[in-house]
């Protein structure tokens, strides 16, 4: 891998600012599963949600995940400019939520109903106002939260797992039901289970989730965008170049890929697991300036396939993930992200309602 040095904030951003408005042109996509040729565009299945978008008035927080609360009609999304965790019903109104000096800034959350608590996988892209700007990539974690004070029940740090200065993103997070939390490094093939008293550990490492997604003048090697526990006691993850792997929980040195009728769009970005089980997915435009992606992606033989759908697009192509809402509808983020690479002031963000299928 490449290491990331903080010019990516100049030169990634400008890339990403092009591409985001339409004016680059298309890079190519890198293959994924078998090697074939990845499709240039998919078409969508009718079928329009009714819901309205949800204009989020978040100036500069700039998320790049969120999730749902059903019980309070809550939003709770991350931010990659600020060490803190935001809340907003549909009205758009946000208020600050978390904010821990020990969150350097906050990707991916989940909300944890069952023991009322959020999860925040804790990064660093030197973009926050905590960031370490010699050493973006530096710092891996994950916390936990109460879901209705927001005060920190741990804060863990990952890296003494390591120790070897190796770079690292923690792009996302999910719960099993006995509470251990899941967390996937997007720049290491590594996949870490902290308990619920937060005490951490190396769950797997597997050159199945090594990274071989590049996004020009950002990174190399990108890998893990994604994981979320299903029913079998097992993890899906969503690979950065729309594979997907299957890692059973009792015995995680039995991954394997899952065999898709058709690769998910890549560089995949977020997933929602719906109510039968399905995955709901976004692939991000960032490297084809192209609509955002959603495909749905139904599972057989207990994750060992699964079926691919496209259902949807969304305009803005820096679309990074997907979560539910009121009503049961499935809403897209756009959080802004090209604006933040590019040093660039926005207003808030956008929730669009989109078609799961």
């Amino acid at each position: 891998m490449k290491k990331p040095k903080l010019k990516f904030v100049i030169a990634g951003a400008v890339s990403v600012a092009a591409v985001a408005t339409g004016t680059a042109m298309a890079a190519t996509m890198l293959p994924a599963g078998s090697g074939s040729e990845q499709p240039a565009t998919v078409q969508p299945k009718e079928d329009t949600p009714t819901a309205d978008p949800i204009a989020v008035d978040g100036a500069n927080v700039f998320p790049h995940s969120l999730d749902y609360d059903p019980e309070s009609d809550t939003f709770y999304a991350g931010s990659l400019s600020q060490g803190k965790v935001f809340a907003f019903g549909p009205d758009g109104e946000v208020r600050t939520h978390i904010d821990d000096p020990l969150l350097v800034s906050a990707q991916a959350v989940q909300v944890d109903s069952e023991r009322d608590r959020i999860l925040v996988s804790n990064v660093d892209y030197g973009t926050s106002d905590r960031s370490d700007k010699d050493n973006p990539f530096g710092y891996a974690g994950v916390g936990s939260y109460d879901l209705e004070t927001g005060e920190q029940d741990w804060c863990v740090d990952l890296r003494p797992l390591f120790e070897d200065g190796t770079k690292h993103l923690i792009a996302d997070v999910t719960v099993a039901p006995d509470g251990t939390v899941y967390a996937v490094d997007q720049l290491t093939p590594t996949v870490f289970a902290v308990a619920p008293d937060g005490s951490a550990e190396i769950f797997l490492q597997s050159d199945l989730l090594k990274g071989t997604l590049d996004i020009p003048d950002f990174l190399d090697g990108v890998g893990m965008s994604t994981v979320d526990y299903v029913e079998g006691d097992q993890l899906i993850i969503g690979m950065g170049d729309g594979s997907l792997v299957r890692v059973p929980v009792d015995s995680p040195e039995e991954a394997q890929p899952v065999e898709l009728s058709e690769p998910l769009t890549a560089p995949m970005a977020g997933v929602r697991v719906l109510e039968d089980g399905s995955l709901a997915a976004v692939s991000s435009g960032l490297l084809s300036g192209e609509p955002a992606q959603i495909q749905r992606v139904e599972p057989g033989d207990g994750w060992t396939e699964a079926t691919v759908e496209a259902t949807g697009t969304v305009e803005d192509p820096v679309t990074s993930d997907v979560t539910a809402g009121p009503d049961g509808d499935t809403y897209a983020l756009s959080g802004g992200l090209a604006d933040l690479l590019a040093g660039q002031p926005n207003d808030g963000f956008t929730l669009t309602p989109v078609a799961t299928g």
